[in-house]
C-alpha cells in the first residue's frame, strides 16, 4: 500500500481533529491534546537547536559572502514585510468600512482543553538568543576557516546538524499530523476561534484573499528574478503552508519550510541560512493580518484609520515582531505595545484585537513561511548573479 504524502496526512489530521473536538466525548479531545501539548513543548525545545544547526554551518560555509548575505536577506525580508503592511492598509481602509456594520462586538470567551499531563521542557536558549548566538559562532568559524586555522568546531557543527536532521526526519515530520490534529481538536472543542470568525467572516475572507494575492505577487517577483516558474515554485511550498496552519508557528514549521524550499532548486547552503533567519525576520502575513484587524477595531470604536498613524505602526511592527516567540499568537503579543502607544488602543480594544488575530493566526503564519521560500529564491538568484559577475570581471 502506497504511503500517504505529507500534505494528505496533514489534511487528515486537521479533519480528524475537528471531528474529535466537535463530536466525541471530551476525554478523547483531552487525550490527543495532551500529545499536542507535550509535542509542542518538544518543538519549543528543539527550535533553537534547529536555528543553531542550520545557520552556523550555513554562515561558516559562505566564505567572505556571509556578511553581505546576511544584510541582503534581512533587507529583502524587511522590505517585503513593510510592503505587505502598506498594501494591506491601502486595500483594507477602503473595503473594511463597508464590511464592519456594528460598533459593538463581544470579546471572545476564554476556554479550551487542559492536558492530562503538564510536562514542561524549557528550551536551553530563546529563539532570539539562538539567532544571535548562531551569527556570532558562524561568523567566528567563517573567520577561522578563511585564515587557515583549526576547523574542529566546524566539523562539530556539521555533525550537530546531522543529528538535528535525523530528529527532524524521524520524529518531527512523522508526528506533525497528530500534533495538528490536537491543535484543531482544541479549536473545535472551545469554539472561541470559530465564533469570532463567524462574526468577522467577511473581514477574514478579505485577509486571506490579501495573503494569497501577496504570495502570488511575491512569487511572481522572485520567479522573475530567479528565472523560475512562479506558480510551480509556489506549488512546491504547499506542504509548508499546510503545516503552518496547524502549528501556527514559523519557527516550528522550519523543517517543512526547508524541505519545500529546496524543491525549488535553491542551493542548500542558501536555504539552510535564509529559511531559519526569515522565520524570525520575515512576517508579511502577520503584518497584513494585524494591519487589517487593527483597522477593523478602529472602525468598530467609531474612529478613522489615518495613514500617518498606520505607517508608523507598520514600520515599527516590522522590527518589533522580530522579538515574537515562535508560538501561536506571538506576533500580536509583541505588537500590543504599538497598538496602545501608536494607535491608542485601550484594554477593551486590545482584548478584541487579540481575539481577532488568534482566530486566524494560522493563516498569517502560513503566509509568512510560504513567503520565506520566495525570499530564499531571490537571495539565491542575487548571489548567483553576483558570483557570475565577479568571475567575468
Amino acid at each position: 500500500m502506497k504511503k500517504l504524502g505529507l500534505v494528505p496526512r496533514l489534511l487528515l489530521g486537521i479533519f480528524c481533529g475537528i471531528l474529535i473536538g466537535s463530536f466525541l466525548p471530551e476525554v478523547f479531545s483531552k487525550l490527543i491534546y495532551t500529545f499536542t501539548y507535550i509535542f509542542g513543548e518538544f518543538l519549543n525545545y528543539i527550535v533553537p537547536f534547529v536555528i543553531l544547526a542550520f545557520i552556523i554551518p550555513g554562515i561558516a560555509e559562505l566564505g567572505d559572502k556571509a556578511g553581505r548575505l546576511l544584510g541582503s536577506t534581512v533587507l529583502i525580508a524587511y522590505g517585503s514585510t513593510i510592503t505587505a503592511g502598506i498594501s494591506a492598509y491601502l486595500i483594507a481602509s477602503r473595503i473594511v468600512p463597508a464590511i464592519v456594520k456594528s460598533a459593538s462586538v463581544a470579546n471572545p470567551e476564554e476556554g479550551g482543553l487542559e492536558p492530562f499531563l503538564h510536562l514542561e521542557i524549557p528550551p536551553l536558549l530563546g529563539v532570539m538568543t539562538a539567532l544571535v548566538t548562531a551569527f556570532v559562532i558562524g561568523m567566528g568559524i567563517n573567520y577561522i576557516r578563511n585564515n587557515g586555522d583549526h576547523q574542529n568546531l566546524y566539523g562539530f557543527m556539521n555533525e550537530f546538524r546531522d543529528i538535528i536532521v535525523l530528529v527532524i526526519e524521524n520524529v518531527i515530520i512523522p508526528f506533525l499530523p497528530f500534533h495538528i490534529a490536537g491543535v484543531f481538536a482544541n479549536m473545535a472543542y472551545s469554539g472561541t476561534a470559530f465564533e469570532t470568525l463567524n462574526v468577522f467572516g467577511k473581514v477574514f475572507a478579505l485577509i486571506i484573499a490579501m495573503h494569497l494575492g501577496y504570495l502570488v505577487i511575491l512569487y511572481s517577483i522572485s520567479g522573475s528574478v530567479a528565472g523560475k516558474n512562479p506558480f510551480k515554485s509556489l506549488k512546491n511550498m504547499i506542504p509548508a503552508y499546510t503545516t503552518a496552519i496547524g502549528t501556527m508557528s514559523s519557527a516550528a514549521t522550519i523543517p517543512v519550510t526547508l524541505k519545500s524550499a529546496k524543491k525549488n532548486n535553491i542551493r542548500e547552503k542558501i536555504a539552510d541560512f535564509v529559511i531559519p533567519l526569515c522565520a524570525t525576520v520575515h512576517l508579511a502575513g502577520s503584518t497584513i493580518t494585524l494591519t487589517t484587524c487593527a483597522i477593523a477595531v478602529v472602525l468598530i470604536q467609531g474612529g478613522t484609520p489615518q495613514f500617518g498613524h498606520f505607517l508608523h505602526f507598520i514600520l515599527m511592527l516590522g522590527i518589533t515582531m522580530i522579538a515574537a516567540p515562535g508560538v501561536p499568537g506571538g506576533a500580536v503579543m509583541a505588537a500590543l505595545g504599538l497598538l496602545t502607544s501608536i494607535l491608542g488602543f485601550g484594554e477593551g480594544a486590545t482584548a478584541l484585537m487579540i481575539g481577532l488575530y488568534l482566530a486566524q493566526d494560522s493563516f498569517g503564519t502560513a503566509t509568512n513561511v510560504t513567503g520565506d521560500g520566495a525570499i530564499a529564491m531571490m537571495v539565491d538568484a542575487i548571489g548567483k548573479k553576483t558570483e557570475k559577475a565577479k568571475k567575468t570581471a
